[in-house]
């Protein structure tokens, strides 16, 4: 059994012995907004995110055992090789991060190859050198899959050993999928609690998604998420649901009677370095029904 983490919020006061740090760059990961999504989560048997991305709140809870699936075959196989191999898998992808492949000619060789090979392994390595050496530490593909995020131009990729045995130490209490969020938020059970952190909407109705895998997110699969939301609720599942503060996605939960937090968060992605500036987020919370009686 994995020791249970300790961190401050309302169910057990207690102050934090330990912080997690993903060993992925993700844009839009929540490790800045633990304390926030903590606070709101119940107690329950299992945490589910069905939208994985770089599983900082599944490592920075303390519950028996966790779900984690994403539609991104790339990021669960990356996690499903490290679970299974372990510190051996780490000593492989060390060799990735030698100086002498920081550069742009390595990087495109690489994600070239990334997009051409079949071994699974060494397709797990390349998509963790990848994500550190690429822009931002961005997750994108073109129309036909191929991944296409350009290369970062940082002075010394920071290699994550330390992270990636941490997640390690969870091995025991993790289960992977690849699907998609309806299939893995089917799982869920009485008592289970589902943190989802959806492809955000646009701020604005000029914005576009920026799809961190092929296939999209359309305002059709938000409405979907919130109704599944509310019919797990009805089941005594806690679901949370992070997105953008907009009118479009207050109005969606607020119609389903989810209870709404907001702040502001700084942007850690922008085309322009000036203009990282603060955003409205939101916390949709839907608390399980117990008058239900089942």
């Amino acid at each position: 059994m994995v020791n249970k983490l300790q961190y401050p919020s309302k169910r057990t006061g207690k102050k934090s012995e330990l912080d997690i740090r993903p060993f992925l760059k993700w844009p839009g990961g929540k490790y800045r907004l633990l304390s926030r999504i903590r606070g709101v989560l119940r107690p329950g048997k299992r945490l589910i995110e069905p939208f994985a991305g770089s599983a900082a709140v599944s490592l920075n809870t303390d519950y028996d055992t966790y779900l984690l699936a994403d539609t991104n075959p790339d990021l669960i196989g990356l996690y499903r090789q490290l679970l299974e191999e372990g510190s051996a898998f780490i000593s492989y992808c060390r060799g990735f991060f030698d100086a002498r492949n920081n550069t742009g000619e390595t990087y495109y060789a690489y994600r070239d190859e990334f997009n051409e090979t079949r071994d699974a392994r060494r397709k797990s390595a390349l998509f963790l050198y990848l994500n550190r050496h690429g822009y931002n530490g961005l997750c994108r593909y073109n129309a036909k899959g191929g991944f296409n995020t350009p290369f970062g131009r940082y002075d010394k990729p920071y290699f994550p050993e330390k992270e990636m045995l941490a997640f390690i130490r969870r091995a025991p209490s993790i289960t992977l999928q690849q699907a998609p969020f309806d299939v893995s938020m089917a799982r869920a059970r009485p008592g289970d609690v589902v943190y989802c952190d959806p492809p955000y909407i646009p701020l604005s109705e000029t914005a576009h998604f920026t799809d961190y895998h092929t296939g999209g997110f359309t305002w059709k699969d938000q409405v979907r998420l919130a109704d599944l939301a509310c019919e797990l609720a009805a089941n005594q599942v806690q679901i949370v649901v992070s997105n953008h503060d907009t009118r479009h996605i207050r109005d969606l939960y607020t119609g389903r009677k989810a209870k709404i937090s907001c702040f502001n968060v700084r942007r850690t992605i922008s085309r322009d370095g000036k203009n990282r500036g603060e955003v409205g987020e939101l916390l949709a919370v839907f608390n399980p029904d117990f008058s239900s009686g089942r």
